[in-house]
């Protein structure tokens, strides 16, 4: 490729975000800010049962505005649970939208904005190949994201995740027009998560930023006939890189403690901030192999039962299911970047690693893994050597995320990744 038919264009994109303790309050003066009359606030029953929903909805409701909650979003969402989502959102006849929960929660609200907006079944917008990679022709009404996890950043992203039962794969949906138009992040909506589920969203923000500083740089991408079809994930790029650091800094220094004291609001509050600032960093360069990886890994087979998750819904959360491979990952990826990776050791490390090898952020990684009781690899997840051919496969559909590998990555490359990911200590 000739240096001309380089790309030489990044963009610099973001959901305005109101953070801080107590930011919550400010929900109904922000929708109204939006010109929304009737709203959908999306959440799930379990975080429903936490009673922040409720509450938001009468401080919308204060400032006149119809509130009709739709608290069936699916954790790990479906092509069905989107539809039955968008479906409630025509029935109701909303302009607006608000979501309460996590990144599913969130995710939910992004999908039923967009049918409903621009009406086609859900799979028409999936990624290609899963999907037909529809593209909305204009903007969405107004979404308020409001997050109570710290993993995410779906809050700043352009991405809603789902499964695919019948291909037993994950995919996405990806677009500019599917970023929030505004969040509100507060600390006080995350006091009483559980710490597993703080250790595994945790996880995912450190791999978000990890994968993101660690894409294949915008400028080595091919340039795109149209503007149109510059991707959301553009590659490695400098404002990018800014949020991924500090999201790892914070990472480093505070995800240990926020899974170790709930009530730690300055350690929460810090994980939430990094999971946005992540998001930032993620929604503009994009992540590679341990978020390819996860995909199949979290849609193959349902064995898993989560500590700290509800009992009898077996799942592998998406922090758990991405990190398992990251070990193994970056060890293959060391060798396109050296520095870069030693620069995302320190800052997990929080000090200077001057002799640092393959093995320094891999090795960095599995101490922060241990310390908050993460998985100790794919089979603990259910999955044995027999599996490694389905997975590949799924991890090879994902080629929208593994463009963005610093190196190439063949078949074999990912078998070898996850066989090493069986066990990591």
């Amino acid at each position: 490729m000739a240096a001309s038919d380089h790309e030489t264009v990044f963009t610099l994109e973001a959901t305005p975000i109101k953070f801080g303790p107590g930011a919550a309050d400010d929900a109904g003066w922000e929708l109204k800010r939006l010109g929304v009359k009737r709203a959908m606030l999306v959440t799930d029953p379990n975080v429903r049962q936490l009673g922040h929903p409720d509450r938001i909805r009468e401080l919308i409701e204060k400032e006149g505005i119809e509130v009709v909650v739709y608290d069936r979003a699916r954790v790990e969402p479906t092509v069905d649970s989107f539809q039955d989502a968008a479906d409630f959102a025509l029935e109701h006849e909303v302009d607006g939208f608000v979501s309460v929960g996590g990144g599913s929660s969130i995710d939910t609200a992004k999908t039923a904005n967009l049918i409903i907006t621009h009406p086609a079944p859900v799979i028409d917008y999936v990624n290609p190949p899963v999907g037909g990679g529809k593209k909305p022709p204009s903007p969405l009404h107004p979404h308020l994201a409001i997050p109570t996890t710290s993993g995410t950043g779906s809050e700043a992203t352009t991405v809603a995740v789902l499964d695919i039962p019948d291909q037993h794969v994950k995919s996405g949906i990806s677009h500019r027009y599917l970023r929030p138009t505004q969040g509100i992040v507060d600390p006080e909506l995350v006091r009483t998560l559980p710490a597993e589920v703080t250790s595994s969203t945790g996880l995912d923000v450190i791999c978000h930023a990890a994968e993101s500083f660690l894409t294949r740089p915008y400028d080595r991408r091919e340039r795109p006939a149209t503007p149109d079809d510059r991707p959301p994930y553009q590659g490695a790029n400098p404002v990018a890189d800014v949020w991924s650091a500090k999201a790892l800094e914070y990472g480093g220094r505070f995800l240990r403690r926020a899974v170790a004291d709930g009530d730690d609001v300055e350690a929460r509050g810090a994980m939430m901030l990094a999971a946005t600032m992540a998001g930032v960093g993620f929604g503009s360069a994009g992540v590679h192999i341990p978020h390819a990886c996860a995909y199949p890994i979290a849609s193959l087979k349902h064995e898993y039962q989560p500590p700290g998750y509800d009992e009898g819904h077996k799942f592998v959360p998406h922090g758990h299911s991405v990190i398992v491979t990251a070990p193994a990952a970056f060890r293959f990826t060391y060798e396109a970047m050296p520095d870069r990776h030693r620069q995302v050791a320190e800052w997990l490390a929080g000090e200077p690693l001057p002799d640092a090898g393959p093995d320094t952020l891999p090795d960095v990684l599995r101490r922060l893994m241990q310390d908050i009781d993460a998985p100790r690899g794919i089979a603990e997840l259910g999955y044995t050597e027999d599996d490694v051919p389905a997975l590949v496969e799924g991890t090879m559909k994902q080629q929208r995320l593994l463009v963005g590998t610093p190196r190439d990555v063949s078949e074999t490359d990912i078998a070898h990744i996850l066989n090493a990911s069986m066990t990591n200590w």
